[in-house]
């Protein structure tokens, strides 16, 4: 995270409580790399990732469907060279970038998505009953 980043998450009060600040828009370009954060899902921290495609930004838990390992290929890397898939280093899983489905390899269901927003030029992400930010 940037210094200009930790300053504007200090001052920045989210539009909604139970909204948590990611990164800036433009941090995320279509097929490019992600923006890594850490949640707690089902009790458990997980590593998650927000990526944009085709103009607008998703995000999931950064655990293939086939077996719960992290899936980028290299720190932040998730899509393939057509930048139109995601894929499991792994195994090589491809998903959907705009649903997480499961479009080819030995995937077992869709990713776990993540509710994402954009507000005044900054992404943030929903916590949920089952996904909680990291308390420090």
């Amino acid at each position: 995270m940037t210094g200009g980043f930790a300053l504007l998450l200090r001052v920045m009060k989210p539009p909604q409580p139970d909204l948590h600040a990611l990164c800036h828009s433009h941090d995320l370009v279509d097929g490019g790399l992600a923006c890594p954060f850490d949640v707690v899902y089902g009790g458990q921290t997980c590593r998650a990732f927000a990526i944009r495609y085709q103009g607008v930004v998703h995000a999931y838990l950064n655990r293939c469907s086939h077996v719960a390992m992290e899936m980028d290929w290299r720190p932040n890397h998730f899509f393939d060279l057509t930048g139109h898939r995601l894929v499991c280093a792994s195994h090589g899983a491809l998903f959907r970038p705009d649903t997480g489905a499961c479009v080819g390899g030995p995937g077992r269901g869709p990713l776990i998505k993540i509710e994402v927003l954009e507000h005044d030029g900054v992404v943030f992400w929903r916590s949920q009953y089952n996904l909680q930010p990291v308390s420090f």
